[in-house]
């Protein structure tokens, strides 16, 4: 199923393609001759402030452009698009803006399968990003995309309320090994203004940690952990 295979993951941040499925797409790309664009939707660093304001944080956005180049070629991306919708604030931007930019990316990239963020994430923009994914994938007569999987992202799908019914339910697992989270853990440790220090859901440890707890849901070392959404065969 995940051979060979055209890959688009599109997703709301720069790191967001590594906490969910970096160690996965890694196997993927080396083991499996999978051939994987990322797209990254939003800018990443503005939120931080009251009002956006991209001339205040012009030097990191700068540092963030490079570590987000740096971090893909840990993981072994092919080739990525980066966009720069407003950090944690695309409640404020047309849906259908960001599902052009899907749409446009589908029709240049011409994916058979997309990856993207639990549409029950606490975050915003990965709700958003879900919606626009599925919207600008709808199961039309020439439609690429034959399979959606959603993923977990780590400080942000573990924190859903517990009473929340939107919770990440995994059905769909792939084993990864000790190389695949290395590049997955290298690929984080690029990005400056994003890795956090044990216990954090970001560090190194607690990366490890959730993989091995994956794993062991379904008897293996480690894993990383998917909701497959649609699938056509």
């Amino acid at each position: 199923m995940l051979e060979n295979k055209r890959i688009l993951v599109v997703v709301a941040h720069p790191d967001d393609e590594v906490l969910g499925l970096g160690a996965a797409m890694n196997k993927l790309i080396y083991q499996h001759n999978c051939t994987v664009r990322v797209v990254i939707l939003g800018e990443g660093i503005t939120s931080r402030s009251e009002k956006r304001d991209l001339q205040k944080w012009k030097d990191e956005l700068l540092i963030h452009r490079k570590n987000i180049n740096d971090a893909i070629k840990s993981i072994g991306y092919e080739s990525v698009g980066i966009y720069d919708f407003p950090d944690n604030r695309f409640d404020t931007v047309a849906l259908l803006d960001i599902i052009k930019v899907i749409e446009n990316e589908k029709r240049e990239f011409l994916p058979e399968i997309i990856f993207t963020h639990h549409g029950g994430d606490v975050n915003i923009d990965h709700q958003r990003t879900f919606e626009a994914v599925i919207t600008a994938s709808r199961p039309l007569t020439r439609e690429t995309v034959k399979s959606i999987f959603t993923f977990e992202t780590m400080s942000g799908t573990e924190w859903r309320a517990s009473s929340d019914p939107r919770h990440f339910l995994p059905n769909y697992f792939i084993e990864i090994s000790n190389s695949n989270l290395l590049a997955k853990v290298e690929a984080m440790e690029q990005y400056e203004f994003e890795k956090r220090p044990f216990p954090h859901p970001r560090s190194p440890e607690a990366l490890k940690i959730r993989a091995e707890m994956w794993g062991v849901t379904v008897g293996v070392k480690m894993a990383e952990a998917f909701q497959l959404v649609r699938c056509i065969c």
